[in-house]
């Protein structure tokens, strides 16, 4: 682990798809985990969230996105990786991957990362509100376990956020597990007049539950990033 500077303000960048990016108003309430992780840290940190919606291992490299990030990197500075919702569209040749592009690209992010004496973290994408006759299913294949096993082989800390939020969701049951996604009766938001029933994309409420999750996981690696977490 690559320790800041104390007189240095740390940068925690979160390269990711939508279900971590900043959202637009006109997607409201719409949330992602990124807009609210910034609320459990002290002044110390602040948060680049450069997650995209609709984004991939492979299409953020190729948009320049990575390198806007790798340029923007400081020593100390922290990269959260969570790809994996779209990586799996294999039928959208510029954003879907196989499981070893998947795992290449990773690779790559992990690295250079290290390169510019910055701290890479590894997350598994979070599950998907998906129950078939009242048992939840998972949606991701094989993903998950390419990020595992990255983690494990460069010894990359870890938040698997896969098996977190597989937890809450089945904690809290198919029907309350509703509120921590973009669900949305007609007529009860200007931004949705007809009505949304979204099981992958997060509420307000869902967003801040996730983000306490990441913020579990810090703790738990016992990341240096943990000690500017609010008490």
């Amino acid at each position: 682990m690559i320790l800041s500077n104390p007189e240095q303000k740390i940068t925690l960048f979160i390269i990711g798809d939508s279900t971590a990016a900043n959202k637009a108003e006109k997607a409201f309430p719409e949330t992602g985990w990124g807009m609210k992780i910034g609320e459990l840290f002290e002044n110390n940190v602040t948060i680049a969230n450069k997650a995209a919606n609709g984004r991939s291992t492979k299409s953020f490299i190729a948009e320049n996105r990575w390198q806007q990030v790798l340029d923007a990197l400081k020593p100390g500075d922290y990269v959260f990786i969570q790809f994996g919702h779209n990586d799996e569209k294999i039928d959208r040749p510029a954003v879907g991957t196989t499981l070893q592009e998947y795992q290449t690209n990773l690779v790559l992010y992990v690295n250079q990362t290290r390169a510019k004496k910055a701290n890479p973290i590894l997350l598994t994408p979070i599950m998907r509100r998906s129950f078939k006759n009242g048992v939840f299913a998972d949606t991701h294949k094989g993903y998950p376990d390419v990020v595992r096993k990255v983690a494990d082989s460069l010894k990359v800390p870890l938040i698997d956020m896969h098996q977190k939020t597989e937890k809450l969701i089945i904690g809290l049951g198919e029907q309350s597990s509703v509120k921590l996604f973009n669900h949305l009766d007609s007529g009860r938001h200007v931004n949705y007049p007809k009505g949304v029933k979204d099981n992958t994309h997060l509420s307000k409420e869902g967003a801040k539950e996730v983000a306490a999750l990441v913020a579990q996981g810090i703790k738990e690696e016992k990341l240096e990033l943990a000690k500017y977490l609010k008490k």
